[in-house]
């Protein structure tokens, strides 16, 4: 509740399966037949779906379950190790690109309704590939950004209110 403060009347985390003492939901969001459609103003879904091998599935669940006007907030990496600990628990299957995430957001959500971004350049790159943390990186190196080096791809993407 940290964002949207009074306004956020009910939170839901997800987890894939059963054992996080924080998911108040566990389901798999290939499938998602036990997710309500039209269900939720906002899905904050990061660095989740590089370890989904059905990604086209899993967009189209999170679209039934946005409510109409409701936005799914993503983020996944361009540039990225492989996660050892994910790739033996569900696998860790994908690596985008700006124009690989609108391509595949457009497949489920009209694209005016559609924003994405990358973040990124050669030194957060090689920062990032050699474990740094962000703090130990100036802003001016964390601020810049180069197309070439997409390190982080984010996506807004809005149910529209109505089908035409």
């Amino acid at each position: 509740r940290k964002f949207g403060g009074n306004r956020v009347t009910q939170s839901d985390v997800l987890h894939v399966v059963e054992g996080n003492p924080k998911a108040t939901i566990v389901a798999d969001l290939v499938c998602g037949d036990q997710l309500p459609s039209d269900a939720y103003d906002c899905i904050i879904f990061t660095q989740t779906l590089q370890f989904i091998y059905d990604v086209r599935a899993t967009l189209k669940t999170l679209y039934r379950i946005l409510k109409p006007g409701g936005t799914l907030l993503a983020t996944f990496p361009g540039i990225s190790q492989i996660s050892r600990h994910d790739m033996a628990r569900w696998g860790d299957y994908w690596r985008f690109t700006t124009l690989s995430s609108r391509k595949l957001f457009e497949e489920v959500f009209p694209s005016e309704q559609l924003t994405v971004e990358a973040f990124g350049n050669v030194c957060t790159a090689l920062a990032f590939l050699h474990g740094l943390a962000a703090e130990e990186l100036r802003w001016e190196e964390l601020d810049h950004s180069d197309p070439d080096y997409e390190v982080l791809i984010s996506v807004r993407a809005v149910k529209p209110e109505s089908v035409l």
